[in-house]
């Protein structure tokens, strides 16, 4: 049985907690908790150190999923998470752009961390104020070869879509070590 480790970060809001909910068979080991007013117009908890989710792909493969906190003042467990993972996804509210920047920064101290294969999820593609994908690699300055997936984190299937596209970028990257 191969085990692989994913993390999935962005910004505050951005679906995270929502994502892992979605596909995982376990009950979601989340350590959330009630935020500052300010930011309770937005929502009312927030992940302090982690969400902790498992799926099993097949009889051979079963991903841990790893949720970080969005917040900046919790960005300590960020590289604590990043330890040996094997590949990373970027979640990023589609509804707003002001979060875009911090997106970046992100991902850019994630790929700091690990060298691993990542994918970029443009979440929240349901609603009417989403931007675009492509416009959003354009505001994201994302290389053409970084693979950027529409999806909706309270939707099984485009998560499903998001993991199988980090998934061939994985087994991509094995295949160009072995060789």
């Amino acid at each position: 049985m191969q085990t692989v480790k994913i993390v999935i970060t962005g910004p505050f809001n951005a679906g995270k907690t929502e994502f892992i909910r979605s596909v995982s068979e376990i009950d979601v080991v989340s350590t959330e908790r009630k935020i500052s007013a300010e930011a309770e117009k937005i929502k009312e908890t927030t992940t302090v150190a982690m969400d902790f989710g498992r799926i099993t792909v097949d009889d051979d493969l079963v991903l841990y999923l790893f949720g970080t906190p969005g917040q900046k003042r919790f960005d300590f467990m960020w590289e604590i998470l990043s330890e040996g993972m094997l590949g990373f996804i970027v979640l990023v509210d589609s509804a707003r752009p002001e979060t875009f920047r911090e997106a970046r920064s992100i991902l850019e101290t994630f790929r700091a961390y690990a060298p691993t294969p990542y994918v970029v999820a443009a979440n929240k593609q349901d609603l009417d104020d989403a931007w675009e994908a492509e416009d959003m690699r354009i505001a994201l300055r994302l290389d053409p070869r970084v693979k950027l997936i529409s999806c909706v984190a309270s939707q099984k299937e485009t998560v499903k879509t998001v993991l199988l596209e980090l998934l061939y970028s994985i087994l991509a990257e094995m295949e160009e070590t072995s060789n």
